[in-house]
């Protein structure tokens, strides 16, 4: 009973993720699976912990020494004849100046924020993908089963064909052909798009973690706007991260600055003679001297200063970089969503009255075969090109949205 208890464990989870998957269970899905955001979580814990010891002063160093021990005269490698003979024991405690430790906070918090940025870039490029491969999965799916429509309505044609030849009014090679043009024209692309959804599963099963993803529900559309998405740009993690870039870098501008001014350190020190003599304390303080700035601190100065300004330019190129592709992508989306209409409303329509205008011909008499069979193919094309136009609309819905607007 314990091995069949452990087995069903074992067993449910997997059955679980083979369950119908709707859009929002896949983006959910994929931001708590993602290796790569685990990644990032502790790579954010990671300069989390180092903030911690940033600024703060360098551990105190232990000195342990002899001095004044006599190596030559009468009193030679003797501890006891020579009275400045003495064992030492101290402790030095160095002091960076205040700037170069606020320099040093400020550098770790920048690097918090380019972590966490980061991480909300990968989050935002995961949620796309699995938005696309997840509309691919459902539209794929779509496209079989309207081809399987089709192909049913299609093979009735043979037939007719073959009626007609019994009545005299066909040619024998008629249903030859209707046979051929069936399997070159809707066959052959119903074996392309078997492959291309089990392409677009195994895509959603990369992001999801589900192995037989089976999307589910409403295709998801999104309202876009121009001004919406415009106005959520500022808050684009890829411009979080460019700023926190150049945070960095002028925290590396202070830190160089800093060195030009002097850092302190302190000692005190115990040492012991022998008890004739008595025992001593000494107490000392350090200080660095900048004395050529020109050949040790400028130089660093300036190469943080340039760093500072790249990092700013390449601020300003990612947010006309983002621009661009916000207008660029907005374009196509009102091309692709002017043509799905136009489909919807016109071409199908269309091709579905002029299928039973040629079938009703046909009946009466006033219209061949061929036109008919002509008729239902172009119908069909259509048909798969009107979906084909409606998951472009969706999958450009999606990329725009999830790319460019706010991630709630």
């Amino acid at each position: 009973m314990r091995f069949i208890f452990a087995t069903l464990l074992a067993i449910l989870p997997a059955a679980a993720l083979a369950e119908p998957l709707s859009f929002d269970e896949a983006l959910l899905r994929a931001a708590n699976s993602a290796p790569l955001l685990e990644a990032r979580g502790e790579q954010v814990r990671a300069r989390q912990s180092a903030a911690i010891a940033a600024g703060q002063l360098p551990d105190p160093r232990l000195g342990i020494g002899l001095d004044n021990f006599p190596v030559s005269g009468p009193p030679a490698f003797s501890l006891s004849q020579e009275n400045m003979t003495m064992a030492r024991v101290g402790i030095e405690q160095e002091v960076p100046n205040l700037a170069k430790r606020h320099a040093q906070q400020n550098r770790a918090e920048a690097d918090i924020t380019v972590a966490r940025a980061r991480s909300d870039v990968d989050l935002r490029r995961i949620r796309v993908a699995t938005a696309l491969a997840w509309i691919d999965a459902y539209y794929a799916q779509k496209r079989l089963e309207a081809m399987d429509a089709i192909l049913e309505r299609l093979r009735r044609l043979p037939g007719v064909a073959v009626s007609a030849v019994a009545a005299g009014t066909g040619r024998p090679a008629q249903s030859l052909n209707i046979r051929q043009s069936i399997a070159e024209l809707f066959e052959d692309r119903r074996s392309m798009l078997v492959a291309e959804a089990a392409k677009a599963r195994a895509e959603l099963a990369r992001w999801t973690g589900d192995p037989d993803p089976q999307p589910t529900g409403p295709a998801p559309h999104f309202a876009v706007s121009r001004e919406a998405l415009r106005a959520a740009l500022a808050r684009h993690p890829e411009l979080v991260m460019a700023a926190a870039t150049v945070d960095q870098a002028l925290a590396d501008v202070d830190a160089a600055r800093a060195e030009k001014r002097p850092d302190w350190g302190f000692n005190v020190a115990f040492q012991r003679r022998d008890p004739q003599f008595g025992n001593m304390v000494s107490v000392g303080a350090t200080m660095t001297l900048p004395l050529f700035p020109g050949r040790r601190q400028n130089p660093r100065i300036e190469a943080a200063a340039a760093e500072a300004a790249a990092a700013r330019a390449e601020q300003e190129d990612a947010l006309r970089a983002l621009e661009a592709e916000l207008d660029a992508g907005l374009a196509e989306h009102a091309m692709h969503h002017e043509q799905w209409m136009r489909s919807r409303e016109t071409l199908l329509p269309l091709a579905r009255r002029e299928a039973e205008l040629e079938t009703a011909s046909y009946a009466a008499g006033r219209a061949g075969l061929l036109d008919v069979i002509e008729a239902e193919a172009s119908l069909a094309r259509t048909e798969l090109d009107a979906l084909d136009r409606e998951a472009a609309v969706a999958r450009h819905e999606a990329r725009l949205t999830l790319t460019y607007g706010d991630d709630r």
